[in-house]
């Protein structure tokens, strides 16, 4: 039973890119591609992958009302999902982006800069890091 489960589930996640471009395939499946990018959301392009041994964080991040996070860089690409509240981000050079809830981003990789919760509620994130094993996700100032 593990084996058939185990096997549906491959079918299901390798052939997820042909049902998000066709949603008439009868099987009541949805899927929204939230974002799909080659460079962040300022516009600088990603870097390329280390060669080094991969590893994948997922964090859960809230961020208080009022919050200012201190400034801070990724040397690894990161992405995430607002998934309640609002949060600011800013660079250093003030290109700014506003995310409300359920809005992606593909942070910017090697920039100085900080986010910020504007709003009255918490913020909170789903973020994912493609980095390296003993690699930090994020550096602060």
């Amino acid at each position: 039973m593990k084996k058939l489960i185990s096997a549906i589930c491959f079918v299901v996640l390798s052939t997820t890119n042909v049902w998000a471009l066709d949603k008439t395939d009868g099987t009541g499946l949805q899927v929204d591609v939230l974002t799909q990018a080659t460079s962040s959301w300022d516009g600088s392009p990603l870097p390329h992958y280390s060669i080094g041994t991969p590893e994948i964080t997922i964090l859960r991040i809230t961020i208080p009302p009022g919050a200012q996070l201190p400034v801070h860089e990724h040397p690894v690409i990161n992405a995430g999902v607002l998934l309640k509240g609002e949060l600011t981000v800013i660079t250093r050079d003030n290109k700014t982006l506003h995310l409300k809830a359920g809005e992606p981003i593909v942070e910017v990789v090697g920039k100085w800069h900080c986010g910020m919760n504007e709003g009255t509620e918490p913020a909170e994130i789903i973020v994912f890091y493609a980095g390296e094993e003993g690699q930090p996700n994020t550096v602060r100032q």
